[in-house]
């Protein structure tokens, strides 16, 4: 029964990532849609925990449900994968939002769901043996601590996700096969022989299996290569080449968008004679960037293997760009590489749009005072935004201003220039507003652009709306955008939604929660301290809201620290990866540690949830003060954060059900803890982080922890 707990813990938890990873391409890299999906598969969970609670398990349905996940998960990324083509969705379009919803909870809400009458079926099984509820619990989470490593691996190695999804279905095919015993009911052999070959032939032959499969949204495909930070594509025909980031076009072989760029920001320095660029290699800036005759030109690339991917389909000017001996390209972390030495009169930061958590950090206060102490004097940093030419909405106005503010406390100045994509430039010395000195500077260089050109610069930068623009930036109250406080993330989820609910973009935001965070900290943890209070005499209630409560925090918690770690420390995923292990690592040592033993045992007195209780407030508010003052920090440190979070979480679980027996038990409490934890994806990720802030929520989970204290009546 161990290695059936382990088994499920491991196919749950990498056939969660394998899900995420394809509706992040699904989606166009929308992480609204992947923060969704991680609600959604864990309400999927709690359901399916629910389902079996009036039923004995037995070792046959366990067998059974085994073989379903083994062929439920290569079938949902085929799904995905075909999407588009299923509902008739319009290439770079985005489908109706009833569809996305209707294909999101399609993709989730099965796998979820099996998952967790899996689990429920294992745990009674084992209950019956003798076992606790809380030691199936901790060795189910051991598990998910093997199906993370193997998830690191996999990103670390460049496994494409298909392959991944097919590992997980071996593990469980062959998990259904052994241990063996006398007696197994005859279906289940019946449809263990039926399941595995069908497994075995699509490992065989993965590799044509999953180019078929992307073809499904990229016609004309030239190649394809999951990266850490998404999948990118290639697509070609007749001479023109496109380059797709997680579904999305991120460059097209025929378009002036380098040129725009790269020309309009080099104009504004008298001699660009050291330049710096941080991103877009593949979109031919390096060649654009050396028609001003600069001395020295350094690339910092994000993601090496969209680079080598899309390379030898790039046109032959690109390529002799990236080979002249001027140019030096190397792989790295943008911010990292902001802390190295040396000036430069020109940084063009192509990174991609702020709609994550992973890409707002490159437009935060910080991000912006790192560039200022990289450029000499005089020097000027370019940036883009993706905006509207004639309109703003309040939420497109609010995100755009959060960003500018926080260059112009870095700079100073700032020129906003508008168009369908807005150009900023900002500089800690006064910007060139004169069209004729910069129309000038062009014709002296010689250069000649297909949109660039003297007439182009005297149009740009005479038009009304670059003062229209300029003022509403200034003007708007929205608060600036840091790492401390991400505010541009939510505002560019409004934008996201209010392409199908046109109504969310005229809500402006974060702002109108205004600098008074603590009352949204405090208030949400007296309403919960009430309702514990109110539930004391309940006594079926109290093991199910603290288990809810430990599952909540735990994730807003979890949530600040991963962020924290990702805006100050890096972005790789195989980074994030051992986080995760090392949150799953911690939940099943603290499970272990406190609920370890058969039943009957005697349950922990209140002394002991109350010293649980105590110690995640006490984390929480260490975890806040080093997000806000920045004492020492780094991986050890976050690994070391993400353990004791899930040791609290799995302690406050197995101490909520030491004692207990039966489905029923098994069923509710764990459906509690993964409905809490549901919320707190929901709320933390989309509400408290970029809302109040990552210390504040933080803190947020510290008061929540202190105000469960009344439900410690006696012995939970």
């Amino acid at each position: 029964m161990t290695l059936w707990l382990l088994t499920i813990g491991f196919v749950s938890l990498l056939g969660q990532v394998v899900l995420l990873r394809e509706l992040l391409v699904a989606f166009y890299g929308s992480e609204l849609v992947v923060l969704v999906a991680l609600g959604v598969l864990m309400t999927g969970t709690a359901l399916g925990a629910l389902a079996g609670r009036r039923r004995r398990g037995e070792a046959g349905q366990v067998r059974v449900l085994l073989l379903v996940m083994a062929l439920l998960l290569p079938l949902l990324v085929a799904f995905l994968r075909g999407l588009r083509l299923l509902f008739h969705g319009m290439p770079g379009a985005d489908l109706p939002l009833a569809v996305q919803c209707l294909g999101l909870a399609t993709a989730t809400l099965p796998f979820g769901a099996c998952a967790g009458l899996l689990f429920q079926r294992a745990a009674t099984v084992t209950m019956a043996k003798g076992r606790s509820l809380a030691a199936a619990y901790a060795v189910e989470s051991a598990g998910g601590v093997m199906g993370g490593a193997l998830a690191t691996l996999i990103a670390a190695l460049g496994v494409q996700n298909l392959s991944a999804a097919l590992a997980g279905s071996l593990a469980a095919v062959a998990a259904a096969w052994i241990p063996r015993e006398a007696g197994r009911p005859r279906r289940v052999v019946l449809w263990a022989w039926v399941i595995t070959p069908l497994v075995a032939a699509a490992l065989a032959f993965h590799g044509p299996l999953d180019w078929r499969l992307t073809q499904m949204d990229h016609r004309d495909l030239l190649a394809v290569a999951d990266t850490p930070y998404g999948r990118a594509a290639v697509a070609g025909s007749t001479g023109q080449i496109a380059v797709f980031e997680s579904g999305a076009l991120a460059y097209e072989s025929q378009g002036t968008s380098a040129e725009e760029f790269v020309h309009l920001a080099a104009l504004q320095v008298e001699r660009p004679r050291r330049v710096l660029i941080l991103g877009g290699a593949v979109e031919g800036l390096a060649g654009e960037i050396l028609k001003h005759g600069p001395e020295r030109v350094e690339m910092v690339e994000l993601d090496g293997r969209l680079l080598n991917l899309a390379e030898p389909f790039l046109p032959e000017e690109g390529r002799r760009a990236l080979l002249d001996p001027r140019v030096s390209l190397k792989v790295s972390d943008p911010r990292r590489a902001l802390e190295g030495t040396g000036f430069f009169d020109l940084i063009l930061s192509a990174m991609p749009e702020p709609s994550s958590g992973q890409t707002n950090r490159y437009y935060t206060r910080e991000f912006f005072t790192a560039c200022r102490a990289r450029l000499a004097p005089g020097g000027v940093l370019a940036f883009r935004l993706r905006s509207a030419e004639n309109l703003w909405s309040p939420a497109l106005a609010a995100r755009n201003a959060s960003i500018c503010r926080a260059a112009r406390e870095a700079f100073g100045d700032l020129l906003v220039l508008p168009g369908t994509v807005n150009l900023i430039l900002a500089s800690a010395s006064p910007l060139v507003r004169d069209p004729e000195v910069l129309a000038g500077r062009l014709v002296a260089r010689g250069i000649a652009a297909r949109l660039v050109s003297p007439a182009y610069v005297r149009y740009l930068l005479t038009n009304d709306r670059v003062a229209e623009i300029g003022a509403a930036v200034r003007e708007n109250q929205a608060p600036e955008n840091t790492d401390a406080r991400p505010v541009c993330y939510p505002f560019t989820l409004l934008l996201w939604l209010s392409r199908f609910i046109p109504a969310l973009g005229r809500v402006s935001g974060p702002g109108a929660l205004g600098e008074a965070t603590w009352a949204w900290v405090i208030v949400p943890a007296l309403g919960w301290a009430l309702a514990c209070t109110l539930a004391r005499r309940a006594a079926r209630w109290r093991g199910a809201m603290l288990v809810a409560m430990a599952g909540f925090a735990g994730m807003v918690l979890e949530g600040a620290l991963l962020l924290g770690y990702q805006t100050r420390g890096g972005v790789l995923f195989q980074d994030v990866g051992l986080l995760l292990c090392a949150f799953m690592a911690g939940l099943s040592a603290g499970t272990w540690a406190v609920g370890q033993g058969r039943i009957g045992k005697a349950a922990p007195r209140a002394g002991t949830g109350l010293a649980l209780l105590l110690g995640m407030a006490l984390l929480g508010a260490i975890a806040a003060g080093i997000l806000r003052y920045g004492a020492p920090r780094g991986l050890p440190v976050s690994l070391g954060l993400l353990a004791c979070t899930g040791a609290f979480v799995g302690a406050l679980f197995a101490y909520a059900s030491s004692g207990t027996e039966g489905a029923g038990a098994a069923g509710s409490l764990y459906a509690a803890d993964v409905l809490g934890g549901a919320a707190g994806s929901f709320l933390g990720a989309l509400v408290a982080l970029p809302f109040l802030g990552l210390p504040e929520g933080a803190l947020m989970a510290g008061f929540l922890a202190l105000g469960t204290v009344p439900l410690l009546k006696g012995r939970v």
